[in-house]
């Protein structure tokens, strides 16, 4: 008999992928129906719901969700749901769905045909505040609270059946992964406990020596980089693929590390964005989430440990993973090596503070990264980059 511990159990407690059953016949059934052209943003949440990331959404929120987690961080029911998950359109194309009926969901960038949605319900709603609940800002310059600005004015509630993942599983291959797989994975190495790592960016000194101080109190560590839509000036996904393999093939155990990538796309969210990553991490099957300095934060629209501090304001029990809070960490000249301000007893002229927009500064301006910043390895890749866009 197997006395293992299992793995966590999904957010509410049963994974719910939403894809088709029969594709092909339900894409020539949604080729019907009234169409809803979606954003990227809207896109990139329905493939997270296709999944089954998002569990245990059955599809985009009905109004006394909408209400219970822009107001409380809780759906009606009481679980917990940090950020709206959302379908928008105007006053004109909502009139000309009916209650009940279905639409065809197609992305509006490639125009392909994604899924269809039972209308349940059409709602308006206040888009500033929202802003200021979810972002904690109405300001337009803050790239989330722009994008919810910019929507419809009516909000489409109801389950939904998905036949298309985009080009993401052929984009990636073996990077790409739904949770039901990389549970199987973990199952497979025989993990139980598995520290994620968010990034949406190239994976510098600093967020190295944070992975390796996860990789010392869990079994396995799973590097899980976002390659849906970022704003202007972040790196593209195929050049920080370059870096991570880099990074994997020189610097870490090949046994005891996963790379897969996901789909969403970033709303610079803040502490509850941070809620939301820990929640489909716990659905892929992790037990930690590494938060470290600024966790999907933009600007200065957040203090750089309130991603940190909202886990201290759950209810037990909300969430079966743990985070794993990690403080400002910096390469020290005294101490010869990575160090945080828990482990280093110099002061700051001896620290050099990293961060992905002192890299990126040094990159714009032809400055090769010193190895304290970034290993040469990774450096070279977007120094190659960088040539070519300039």
């Amino acid at each position: 008999m197997n006395t293992q511990p299992a793995l966590v159990p999904p957010h509410g407690g049963t994974l719910k992928p939403l894809m088709a059953g029969n594709p092909a016949e339900a894409r020539k059934a949604a080729e019907e129906l009234p169409t809803i052209r979606m954003t990227s943003r809207e896109t990139s949440d329905l493939i997270m719901l296709a999944i089954g990331a998002f569990s245990p959404l059955d599809g985009f929120m009905t109004e006394a969700d909408y209400n219970g987690v822009v107001d409380n961080m809780h759906l009606a029911g009481g679980t917990l749901w940090p950020i709206p998950i959302t379908l928008a359109v105007t006053a004109e194309q909502a009139s000309a769905i009916r209650d009940g009926g279905d639409a065809a969901l197609v992305d509006d960038e490639s125009g392909e045909l994604m899924g269809c949605l039972q209308v349940r319900e059409k709602f308006t709603y206040d888009k500033r505040r929202e802003a200021e609940r979810v972002f904690g800002t109405a300001d337009e310059a803050h790239p989330g609270v722009a994008k919810v600005l910019a929507q419809g004015d009516v909000l489409l509630g109801g389950p939904v059946r998905v036949f298309s993942e985009l080009h993401y599983p052929e984009t990636y291959g073996d990077y790409y992964a739904r949770p039901a797989e990389t549970r199987a994975l973990f199952e497979e190495k025989g993990w139980r406990t598995i520290a994620a790592f968010q990034t949406r960016n190239p994976i510098h000194r600093s967020h190295e020596y944070c992975t390796k101080i996860a990789l010392e109190i869990t079994d396995g560590l799973l590097i899980h980089p976002l390659v849906g839509k970022l704003k202007k000036g972040d790196i593209p996904a195929e050049v920080r693929m370059k870096c991570y393999e880099a990074l994997l093939e020189n610097y870490y155990p090949r046994d005891r590390v996963v790379c897969k990538v996901y789909p969403m796309e970033m709303r610079y969210g803040g502490p509850k964005e941070a809620i939301l990553h820990a929640i489909f991490r716990q659905n892929y099957g992790c037990s930690h989430l590494i938060i470290g300095r600024d966790h999907a934060g933009v600007g200065d629209y957040y203090g750089p440990f309130d991603a940190q501090n909202i886990f201290d304001t759950l209810a037990p029990g909300e969430l079966a993973i743990k985070p794993l809070k990690i403080d400002w960490t910096f390469w020290c000249s005294a101490c010869e090596s990575m160090a945080s301000a828990k482990t280093c007893p110099h002061p700051r002229k001896d620290h050099v503070m990293i961060s992905g927009t002192k890299l990126r500064e040094l990159l714009a301006a032809g400055e090769h990264p010193p190895q304290e910043i970034t290993r040469p390895e990774v450096a070279d890749i977007l120094m190659d980059y960088y040539k070519q866009e300039a």
